[in-house]
């Protein structure tokens, strides 16, 4: 009888190390990382024009893109680690469909607000392909008390979780973490 696939999901605010674990961990695991920033990033380089921030019409393609990518590996058996920032109301109805045809697993990444704005600050100043996803409108949020990641609302599906420190190297430790994931 085959074992059932898992869906790791690795969540929270913008800037708190979600990608970089995502992709460790997809290593670490031996499965693919589905990363929503970077299925968004290839959607920009193929449209006319994007508006990053919330009101972006890539924004809800993107999400369907997503998801439906997450449902084709999950149905094929494939074991994912999923990674992106929302928060509760979109992850949410994205899942609970998911949760039929995988073990759920959810990892939130957190840092304290002067690390989340370093990194934002050094990636909009770096990586180009960043204005897709709206850095600096964060970033001003941040400084005007506009945006404020502690409000970030957490995925409310029953399923173990696990809270992952990124502000100096993980807490607790990639072992650690992929011992959780694996469902150990």
């Amino acid at each position: 009888m085959p074992v059932r696939p898992t869906i790791v999901v690795v969540s929270g605010p913008p800037a708190t190390g979600k990608t970089t674990l995502a992709h460790r961990l997809a290593r670490e695991l031996g499965c693919p990382a589905i990363v929503r920033d970077e299925i968004k990033q290839g959607m920009v380089m193929n449209a006319a024009a994007h508006r990053a921030g919330g009101d972006d019409p890539l924004n809800v393609p993107a999400l369907h893109a997503f998801f439906d990518t997450l449902g084709v590996l999950l149905r094929a058996g494939v074991t994912v680690v999923a990674e992106a920032a929302y928060q509760d109301r979109i992850w949410r109805p994205g899942l609970e469909p998911l949760t039929g045809l995988a073990d759920l697993r959810i990892i939130r990444c957190t840092a304290p607000t002067h690390t989340i704005t370093e990194r934002m600050t050094d990636r909009a100043d770096s990586d180009p392909h960043r204005a897709a996803h709206d850095d600096r409108r964060l970033l001003t949020g941040l400084s005007t008390g506009a945006y404020r990641p502690e409000e970030f609302v957490d995925i409310s599906l029953a399923a173990p979780t696990l809270l992952v420190d990124t502000s100096d190297g993980y807490r607790p430790g990639t072992a650690e973490i992929a011992a959780f994931a694996r469902g150990r």
